[in-house]
């Protein structure tokens, strides 16, 4: 069956609430992980786990994506206190989208998902509805195909998320992704990834499932 929609799944927990959110709108959908070379790899089990668990359609798609150096896919360490992040994947969103466009046109399917978010933007410029709207005519024009983006996180902070996972009663699925840019378990807690979510579930009043139990992989 075709899907209606493709959901760019990184196995985090922003994209792990578009999936849901998009099964909420569609039967059929599915999503698209991509290995750009990202050092916090346990999100690629997380991803694989979830979409199982959904019953989605999935796929991992390899894009070495090492550039330029950045901490995320270069042996960096993670600098907390810099006005444009070390964690920055220059041109990560543009290539992430650009190939779920590319697979969800094979697919038939004209509509993709992505979990970018302003009011969270933390100097990452390919977060902003300005880009999104921009590549969105780009890749409309580059395939010749009528591909829409959505991105219902762009105006959502952290805590908007986890209360909207505990609307639809999806909180449990946060259990099994992974934020933690250093790709550990536990996770570190201090990187700018790990202190934003712990935000988020602060300000939202609710225990973070990924902590109250077995690591995301048992």
């Amino acid at each position: 069956m075709t899907p209606n929609m493709v959901v760019v799944f990184s196995g985090g927990q922003d994209s792990t609430t578009c999936l849901a959110w998009a099964l909420n709108r569609h039967d059929t959908v599915a999503a698209i992980t991509v290995d750009y070379g990202q050092r916090h790899r346990i999100e690629l089990a997380c991803a694989t786990r979830l979409a199982r668990h959904a019953g989605v359609h999935h796929t991992i798609v390899s894009v070495p994506w090492g550039i330029t150096p950045n901490a995320l896919t270069h042996d960096i360490p993670i600098a907390h206190t810099t006005s444009v992040p070390n964690t920055l994947v220059e041109g990560r969103n543009i290539m992430l989208l650009t190939v779920a466009a590319v697979w969800a046109k094979s697919l038939g399917a004209t509509e993709l998902v992505t979990g970018v978010c302003e009011a969270d933007y933390s100097g990452y410029p390919d977060c902003r509805a300005s880009f999104i709207a921009s590549l969105e005519t780009t890749l409309q024009l580059g395939l010749d195909y009528p591909i829409r983006i959505h991105t219902p996180l762009m105006a959502c902070s952290k805590a908007d998320t986890v209360r909207m996972m505990a609307s639809w009663g999806r909180l449990s699925w946060y259990r099994d992704t992974h934020s933690c840019y250093e790709g550990v378990w536990p996770p570190c807690g201090k990187c700018p990834a790990c202190l934003l979510r712990a935000k988020g579930f602060q300000e939202a009043g609710i225990p973070d499932p990924l902590l109250e139990g077995p690591t995301p992989m048992s």
